[in-house]
């Protein structure tokens, strides 16, 4: 059985435009699902992190509402980054293209909400 489970909310910092078209905070969808646990039992969480504008919106500077995100397996932080209490950076910041998806996983004992 797959789940995914989506949280959008109304935190948002820095989302830009390159194409000086009016970028959205509802154009980046957060999905997460639970995957096959670490070998010592500890429960995994893949999480997709998607510009869905498919033209016009390229986003960049991408905080996330992330609470005290904490995994134990290494997440890549130009990836995906706890910055302070409930703010994550995705993708260092770095422009989440058209249709783009910044994808990873990260393991703890329950999932976080995360929103945009």
């Amino acid at each position: 059985m797959f789940f995914i489970f989506t949280f959008l909310s109304s935190y948002a910092v820095g989302v830009f435009s390159h194409l000086d078209e009016k970028c959205d905070k509802s154009d980046i969808q957060i999905n997460q699902s639970p995957t096959a646990p670490l070998p010592s039992g500890i429960p995994t969480y893949t999480v997709e992190i998607v510009n869905t504008r498919v033209i016009g919106c390229v986003i960049s500077n991408v905080h996330v509402a992330c609470g005290m995100f904490s995994s134990a397996t290494l997440i890549d932080p130009n990836i995906f980054k706890r910055l302070n209490n409930n703010d994550c950076l995705v993708n260092g910041g770095n422009p989440i293209s058209n249709g783009g998806v910044i994808s990873f996983k990260y393991a703890t004992t329950y999932s976080f909400p995360l929103s945009v």
